[in-house]
């Protein structure tokens, strides 16, 4: 059986396939310890989805600048290619990205 490929977030809202719903959201969504869940299901998919659905332009403006930028610094480091060269290009480029993002948030 083939697996319905997962749900592609784009910068706008987009649809996603009933396929993609049925086989990504939960029948039941649980709240465990603090956090949404699904009986220790994979929730990649899902995930996907409603940021599928939201559109990532949407799901940015809901959290301040800063705090996707540390997230994403923290990705981006845990890299296998980041190299020492690039290593020092992202943290320049975040930092750069920082004092932009504090200003607009004042």
């Amino acid at each position: 059986m083939t697996r319905t490929p997962f749900p592609q977030p784009q910068p706008d809202r987009t649809p996603i396939t009933l396929d993609q719903y049925h086989e990504y959201t939960p029948d039941k969504l649980e709240f465990i310890n603090g956090y949404y869940g699904f009986a220790y299901q994979d929730m990649t998919g899902f995930h996907l989805a409603i940021l599928t659905n939201m559109g990532l332009r949407t799901a940015v403006s809901h959290v301040p600048i800063a705090k996707w930028l540390a997230a994403f610094q923290e990705v981006a480091f845990q890299n296998p290619k980041l190299d020492d060269a690039l290593h020092d290009r992202l943290v320049k480029g975040i930092a750069e990205l920082n004092a932009i993002a504090e200003c607009l948030e004042e």
